[in-house]
């Protein structure tokens, strides 16, 4: 069956019967909903948790890794967090599935390095849950190269698209971003830094649309600069997107999955104009 998520992803039916997917939630309610949905979805038999100790079971019981673990804050037994502790711990990719949010809870959440986090305050949350399960789960598809001269700046963004599963390659200049992308013809996603020594980042995305263009590859600039000018200049130079440093790590995901998305409903469009 075909998927189309609540923020406009598309997703072609592939089954994830091989996932193993702990919930550690100890609702009925919620259980009942996201087990029928997965399974519907994607053919997911969840393996649910509702108490740390349960948790721990689930977890020490079998040898097979745990693919992603969807968890609510507190648990019977854990009621300050204890779970997403021992799961982070445990380098297990969690997304949390909360009904209590406010912006301090926010930053020790994205503290954690976790995968995501919904919130059960609407009734579209599984829907909502759901997709990012199935993001986590198909990312990575997408292979994505990072080009900036600063190693730290690569390192940050190198590990906030692999936390979400992206395939990713690093160049520490213009030049060797062209020999990659060379080398890499299934790079769908560049994100790109303008100040550079060699060739800046206007400079990279004009070389590369002489040949590639938008319907094969998707261009996110990126910059410090407080000039806002440069967004326009970026964009007229070819770029599918442009964001200010310091980033959020929200909004940065959310542009990275709307650039894919677009490139995948553009291929789909094209291949179905081929056929016809």
């Amino acid at each position: 069956m075909a998927f189309l998520g609540i923020s406009g992803m598309q997703y072609s039916g592939e089954m994830f019967a091989g996932a193993r997917i702990i919930v550690a939630e100890d609702s009925n309610v919620f259980t009942s909903m996201i087990s029928k949905r997965l399974k519907e979805l994607f053919d997911i038999d969840v393996e649910i948790c509702r108490s740390f100790e349960d948790l721990q079971v689930s977890y020490d019981k079998s040898s097979d890794p745990i693919t992603l673990a969807i968890s609510n804050i507190n648990l019977p037994g854990a009621e300050n967090g204890e779970a997403l502790e021992y799961l982070v711990e445990l380098s297990i990719p969690t997304i949390v599935f909360t009904g209590t949010f406010h912006e301090s809870m926010r930053d020790k959440l994205m503290a954690k390095d976790i995968v995501d986090y919904i919130l059960k305050d609407n009734i579209f949350a599984v829907d909502l849950l759901a997709e990012s399960i199935c993001r986590f789960l198909t990312n990575h598809r997408h292979h994505v190269l990072i080009v900036d001269d600063s190693a730290t700046a690569r390192a940050l963004l190198s590990s906030r698209l692999k936390r979400y599963n992206f395939r990713v390659s690093v160049a520490e200049s213009g030049g060797k971003a062209l020999e990659i992308l060379k080398a890499n013809r299934d790079i769908g996603l560049m994100i790109t830094d303008y100040n550079m020594p060699d060739i800046d980042g206007f400079e990279l995305t004009r070389r590369i649309r002489a040949s590639i263009g938008s319907h094969e590859l998707r261009i996110i600039g990126v910059s410090s600069s407080s000039n806002r000018l440069l967004s326009a200049r970026f964009l007229k130079a070819g770029g599918n997107d442009f964001m200010l440093r310091p980033f959020i790590d929200e909004e940065f995901y959310c542009r990275v999955n709307q650039n894919l998305d677009t490139l995948l409903q553009i291929q789909s469009m094209r291949k179905e104009r081929a056929v016809a």
